[in-house]
């Protein structure tokens, strides 16, 4: 089964609005709404803002059955040729708040775990074929960053790209990407440009995010119309 996954309820509403057969399941801080989205059996949730919240909820998705994990939503640009409304597709996830440093590890790696998850690529190139097919935008293939910080300066983007070769910052996509990676879950992270994660952040993220909400969508519903059977 494919689940669709994203923190907040404005990414994953116009495709709750549009689920068929629809049985909602309750779990302590979370629900799943298990039902069919144009013809395939879909769990589709809405996971809550921050890695904690994103693990918990993926592991409740794997525990019911998810054999594909899609984490969709918005996120703040961080690649130089990114406009608000393009679109990033993640080649891997890697969590920029991690600093085990003084201990010899490099920055962004938990002890004990892959510095980076890499994207699925048969997901990945369903992603950006949909992606492709919404109007006016740009595409990126690149290294979504997460962490539990909302980046609004042009420090922490220069940091982020600097340090970690990142196309866009976000607060939930490498706790997925971990969770899914233990598990041997195949997933991938697209993200809509709400903003450029600098000072100006906070006005974009407002203002632009019913726009990159309809581009979540159409990717998605894209996808599923593209994706090869599951292994």
């Amino acid at each position: 089964m494919l689940a669709i996954m994203g923190a907040m309820d404005e990414e994953i509403e116009l495709l709750l609005a549009d689920l068929q057969d629809r049985e909602d399941l309750g779990f302590p801080g979370v629900t799943l709404h298990r039902g069919v989205l144009d013809g395939v059996p879909v769990l589709l949730t809405r996971g809550g803002i921050g890695k904690v919240n994103a693990a918990l909820t993926t592991a409740y998705l794997l525990m019911q059955g998810a054999s594909r994990v899609v984490f969709t939503g918005v996120a703040g640009g961080v690649h130089p040729d990114l406009k608000v409304g393009d679109i990033v597709v993640s080649t891997d996830c890697v969590q920029h708040d991690v600093d085990v440093t003084a201990l010899g590890y490099d920055a962004g790696t938990v002890p004990g775990e892959s510095p980076s998850w890499a994207a699925d690529p048969a997901l990945r190139a369903a992603a950006v074929t949909a992606a492709r097919g919404v109007e006016g935008v740009h595409v990126v293939e690149g290294r979504v960053a997460s962490g539990d910080q909302f980046i609004a300066s042009a420090s922490g983007v220069a940091r982020l790209r600097e340090a970690f070769g990142a196309a866009c910052a976000e607060m939930e996509g490498a706790a997925v990407a971990q969770v899914c990676a233990k598990a041997g879950v195949p997933f991938v992270v697209i993200r809509s440009v709400s903003d450029t994660a600098d000072t100006g952040a906070n006005v974009d993220y407002r203002e632009f995010m019913p726009r990159v909400a309809r581009h979540a969508k159409q990717v998605v519903r894209g996808m599923l119309a593209g994706l090869p059977p599951a292994p």
